[in-house]
């Protein structure tokens, strides 16, 4: 027995108070893919329907055009206890009895289920499907808990808790209000348009004419792609008029977009005297400060103009205008200011004043850690074969900008400002390019510094505030990382692998823990040093999953360790294209079946074999194949040819099957078992000079 189901549309739009633009999108994504995916799981939304989200400045919203009414019923069997323990001289026992009366039925009703496990009472019954109502409600609930949402708030007097103030929800099904609740709030067809634009509530009659009802009644683009298609398709326009071009933005255009409801761009202009003020500030005040888009000429040189996109369609626009320009004149002047004010110190200068901003309680001033990250550049520089003393000024110097007043109100310009005071007191180009990049990369992604002497500065601070930070306890846990000591750990990693530097972890972490204990008398021990460099080897794991390496691979080379980066990106090339032989799966089930027997032993195992004990056929071919590549292996793995060894081990796949298909290696006689023992080792010891290929196993 089944009940029939139909398919109708359904709308959910939960509205609230401005919600975090930058956020917007992902609240948005998020909120979709959560009540879409429970809803899917209930059975009442299937792969071929349409989605669309929406998401505005003060909703979120989510239409699926086909949501079938209900669950249909199921025929479901239920099973009871097993016969044996269901009957005792012929009678049912209270198992028996128990389990019939939960069906509402008599035991002699009840049917029998033979399975290889044996045979069970069981019986058939009708489970009535959920309504669309039920589900909504579920999936509702649902997708607003898990929401990627860092802090949450409450309003009023009420205990609900979300990112925003919740206001109004409306919940339709074709044409009808699904009378769900959700924050405190009741359903209905009634939201709210543009809160400029539209003072009257919007009935929505039908779920599927809801973007089309918002716009028309409250001038509101609900559909986040579309508001920001119309937003790229409007400043496009305005700086063709001046015949500048823009500068590709998404995070900018994200958050602008989170911003309006329906958008109206418009150009305004700047004094051109503000240009001789590095064109970094000014895009900071007007980019980070007023979300104003900048526009660059076809030299990538910045001109004169910006876009803003406002909220509204102004009746006077020239005002509109003229209000911008004057806010960012303001901004412009103060940018300007600073960068004159600042010309009165050298960079040199401003070192000393670094005593009076503290790094860290335990780790001591920002002028300390200058003196720690010098030392500790020299020391790069010439493991780098860098030039140790434009390394030892960038790191005396690297840090000075952040007592400057434009680092001060501009403090995502630090390094940048640097650069150019380093330029402008006349110090060498790399000291200054130096400066910059010894921040780089800055996020993921990003470009590594360029220069020898940079990577060595880079290293340096990172290294520094790594060891330092860990040694001093800050550890981080789940999501809580408030160093950033993860990224600062993938940043290091990052420099070494890419730029081609073969150096040792193990050396990098004791060489600033050395540094720590001669300038700040900070004892960091062997065991914190080996725990951080565990951890900086742990954030590989990350990095090369982002690269799609199997993480098969990845376990495998990290299974022995390597303590350079270098080394562990090599190793890993070699052991993901050994993966892909068609030896590989045969050699790596070997090897596990090897080490799961020398688990077994207590360490006794003949350093060598003694051939004299090698009985003829599988046994001595095996030792044979070992002994014919064994040398050459051991060479190509000493230079670093991973690659090439690891060919020539797979070529031992046939003496191993073999092997194991004619050789007893736990003989009764223990001069043998041994003398076996050392030949699998000898074997395994091969591979593990590269990977512990048995974790290769699919």
């Amino acid at each position: 027995m089944s009940t029939k189901t139909s398919n109708s549309a359904l709308l959910i739009e939960l509205g609230t108070e401005e919600l975090p633009p930058k956020a917007l999108r992902a609240l948005s994504d998020a909120f979709t893919s959560e009540f879409v995916q429970s809803l899917t799981e209930a059975q009442v939304v299937d792969a071929k329907a349409n989605v669309t989200s929406y998401a505005a400045p003060r909703r979120l919203a989510v239409l699926i055009d086909s949501v079938a009414n209900g669950q249909p019923d199921q025929l479901v069997d239920r099973r009871g206890p097993a016969v044996q323990a269901a009957f005792k001289d012929g009678k049912p026992t209270p198992a028996a009895q128990g389990f019939a009366k939960s069906c509402g039925v008599e035991v002699d009703q009840l049917e029998r289920l033979k399975t290889d496990k044996g045979e069970w009472l069981s019986y058939q019954i009708t489970e009535k499907g959920r309504s669309v109502t039920e589900l909504v409600q579920e999936a509702l609930d649902t997708a607003i808990k898990r929401l990627p949402i860092p802090k949450r708030m409450r309003w009023g007097a009420k205990e609900v808790e979300f990112v925003r103030p919740a206001k109004w929800l409306v919940a339709l099904y074709a044409d009808d209000v699904l009378p769900v609740k959700c924050l405190d709030l009741t359903a209905d067809r009634f939201s709210r348009g543009h809160r400029f634009h539209s003072t009257d509530l919007v009935e929505h009659k039908s779920a599927l004419a809801y973007a089309d009802e918002l716009l028309k009644s409250g001038s509101v683009v609900a559909n986040f792609v579309q508001r920001q298609a119309l937003i790229k398709e409007q400043i496009t326009k305005l700086v063709s008029t001046v015949k500048g071009h823009l500068v590709d933005d998404p995070a900018l255009l994200d958050e602008v977009t989170g911003l309006v409801e329906k958008p109206r761009a418009v150009l305004g202009k700047f004094d051109e005297g503000f240009l001789d003020v590095p064109q970094e500030c000014l895009v900071s005040s007007m980019r980070d400060h007023q979300k104003y888009f900048h526009v660059v000429d076809a030299k990538g040189q910045l001109m004169p103009y910006f876009i803003t996109v406002s909220n509204i369609e102004s009746k006077d626009e020239a005002r509109m205008i003229d209000g911008n320009e004057r806010v960012l004149r303001a901004r412009l002047a103060d940018a300007e200011f600073f960068w004159k004010s600042d010309q009165k110190l050298s960079l040199e200068d401003r070192v000393t004043k670094l005593d009076s901003v503290l790094f860290h309680v335990k780790l001591g001033t920002v002028l300390q850690k200058s003196q720690r990250i010098q030392t500790l550049s020299a020391l790069l520089a010439q493991k780098l074969g860098a030039k140790e003393s434009i390394a030892q000024r960038a790191a005396l110097l690297c840090k000075a900008d952040l007592v400057s007043n434009m680092v001060g109100e501009f403090d995502e310009l630090q390094g940048v400002m640097g650069h150019y005071y380093a330029d402008r007191d006349g110090e060498d180009s790399l000291v200054g390019a130096s400066i910059e990049q010894h921040y780089w990369p800055r996020f993921a992604g990003d470009q590594l510094p360029e220069s020898l002497e940079a990577q060595a500065v880079s290293l340096a601070d990172k290294l520094d505030s790594l060891v330092g930070i860990y040694a001093a306890g800050e550890i981080p846990t789940g999501d809580k990382d408030p160093y950033g000591l993860r990224r600062t750990a993938l940043s290091i990693l990052r420099i070494l692998i890419e730029q081609n530097h073969a150096l040792s972890l193990r050396d990098l972490v004791a060489d600033s823990s050395r540094i720590y204990a001669e300038q700040q008398d900070m004892q960091i021990d062997s065991a914190t040093q080996e725990a951080i460099v565990a951890y900086i080897r742990g954030r590989l794991t990350a990095y090369y999953q982002a690269q799609d390496i199997p993480t098969t691979a990845i376990n495998a080379v990290a299974a022995c360790e390597p303590n350079e980066p270098l080394d562990f990106e090599n190793r890993l090339k070699a052991v993901n294209a050994f993966s892909l032989l068609d030896e590989a799966q045969d050699l790596a089930a070997a090897n596990k079946r090897i080490g799961n027997i020398l688990k077994k032993q207590d360490g006794s195992i003949n350093a060598a074999v003694d051939t004299a004990l090698l009985e003829k056929g599988a046994e001595q071919d095996l030792y044979q194949a070992i002994h014919t590549i064994e040398a050459k292996c051991n060479s190509l793995f000493d230079e670093g040819n991973y690659a090439d060894g690891l060919q020539l081990l797979a070529s031992l796949r046939s003496p191993v099957d073999a092997f194991f298909e004619n050789v007893m290696v736990m003989s009764e006689n223990q001069a043998l078992q041994n003398n076996r023992l050392a030949l699998l080792k000898s074997m395994q010891d091969l591979f593990l000079r590269v990977a512990d290929i048995s974790l290769l196993q699919s």
